[in-house]
């Protein structure tokens, strides 16, 4: 799968996506600091789906409308150790054939996914 991982995911579990054979842009490596709407709109149009912590990207997706074809991933891991974290992300993001069209929130436990708003 193709991911864009947002500054926010540790670089652990990039790394342990990549090994798994994924396609993952990582915003530290490539854009340091932009803004989300930019990160938005890089994962757009490279279609990738948007890996992040940061809840902006669901007000950016539902309430802005911003275009998120190619689907976002929100991690809810507070407390978790990073290792912990990192095995929760690779097994959730491995659990689905795609995450185009979708915001998904993924907590230690649970994968909670609803379609995004059509533009």
């Amino acid at each position: 799968m193709r991911f864009l991982a947002d500054e926010n995911i540790i670089g652990d579990a990039v790394r342990g996506l990549r090994a798994r054979g994924h396609d993952v842009d990582w915003i530290p490596e490539s854009t340091p600091g932009i803004g989300d709407l930019e990160v938005l709109s890089r994962a757009q149009a490279a279609g990738r789906t948007l890996l992040t912590y940061d809840k902006d990207f669901g007000e950016l997706a539902f309430r802005v409308r911003a275009p998120a074809i190619s689907g976002i991933v929100l991690f809810r891991l507070a407390g978790l150790a990073p290792q912990e974290a990192v095995s929760v992300i690779i097994r959730s993001l491995e659990s689905q054939q795609t995450w185009e069209r979708v915001f998904a929130v993924v907590s230690r436990d649970r994968v909670r996914v609803v379609p995004l708003p059509k533009i």
